[in-house]
């Protein structure tokens, strides 16, 4: 067994798994003590590295590409400080860091592991039911829907909708962005009538618009990543234009929308008009505010 433990957490390795638990000191991310204990297996895992500095060191996991539902929800964007996958270690400890790391690459060659883009999630990501307050509202994942209870400060567009509710099945994808001291992030659930949407997530009421606590809507990475682990891998996705790679034919998977139409499209765009053009009948938008997501919806399509 090779352990280091330090004020950011510990992790250990007994030549199958890399445990990291994280610590409990007030600097530690509430993110990273929320997500808990995370529990690799070899095969997930790419390599590892010690990067010295001068005062200390940053010891840092590497997984394999589409292992993890973490890193894929995420895309990379969690803080420094909030990603599991670093640990902080203090110049006196470098030795114990570097013994740890050297067993873990041994363990990766006898046990001969790939580095290539794992075809399945090999980490199980957070438990469910999973529920976050955000500054824009409250979303829930039981594992078969998600839930958007929204807050008195959402905009009327959204309020005047009710709770949003989002069925598994539903979903194309999860996509995830912080928010910062330079801009607001989101959290935007896709299905197969909102993919071609280009509402502003302040405007979009299949998304959380995060502008608030950046401590506290950083949690909403934890149900994006729970949603992601429970749809299909990236890698049993047909290809198509927008991936960048040649489009091809394929049935499409049990329970996921069917490929839409042009007139799909259309019908599509005459509900979302459809529905503005009532919120303002309504008076539940102004003039400017219909006239502007109008816009967006036209854009969008």
């Amino acid at each position: 067994m090779a352990e280091i433990s330090q004020r950011d957490g510990t992790w250990a390795f007994d030549g199958s798994t890399v445990r990291i638990t994280p610590g409990l000191h007030r600097s530690v991310p509430l993110f990273r003590q929320t997500y808990g204990e995370i529990a690799v297996p070899l095969e997930a895992v790419a390599g590892v590295v010690l990067e010295p500095e001068r005062k200390r060191g940053r010891l840092r996991l590497r997984l394999r590409e589409g292992a993890d539902p973490l890193l894929q929800a995420t895309g990379g964007r969690l803080p420094d400080a909030a990603d599991p996958y670093r640990l902080t270690v203090d110049a006196d400890r470098t030795g114990v860091a570097e013994y740890l790391a050297e067993e873990i690459r041994r363990a990766l060659l006898l046990d001969r592991i790939p580095k290539e883009p794992a075809r399945a999630y090999l980490l199980p990501g957070p438990p469910v039911p999973v529920s976050v307050r955000s500054s824009d509202g409250t979303v829930s994942f039981d594992g078969s829907q998600v839930r958007i209870d929204w807050s008195d400060t959402s905009e009327r567009v959204k309020r005047a909708t009710g709770p949003r509710i989002i069925g598994l099945g539903e979903l194309v994808r999860v996509e995830w962005l912080p928010n910062t001291s330079h801009e607001d992030g989101f959290l935007r659930f896709v299905t197969g009538e909102t993919v071609f949407s280009k509402l502003p997530p302040e405007k979009d009421p299949y998304a959380l618009d995060l502008w608030g606590s950046t401590r506290r809507d950083l949690l909403t990475a934890l149900v994006a990543t729970a949603v992601t682990a429970r749809l299909p891998h990236p890698s049993t996705r047909p290809a198509t234009a927008g991936d960048g790679a040649d489009a091809v034919d394929a049935p499409p998977e049990p329970g996921r929308p069917l490929p839409r139409t042009g007139s799909d499209h259309h019908d599509v765009l005459l509900r979302r008009l459809r529905e503005l053009g009532q919120l303002h009948r309504d008076g539940v938008l102004t003039d400017e505010e219909f006239a502007r997501t109008k816009a967006a919806v036209l854009r969008g399509f």
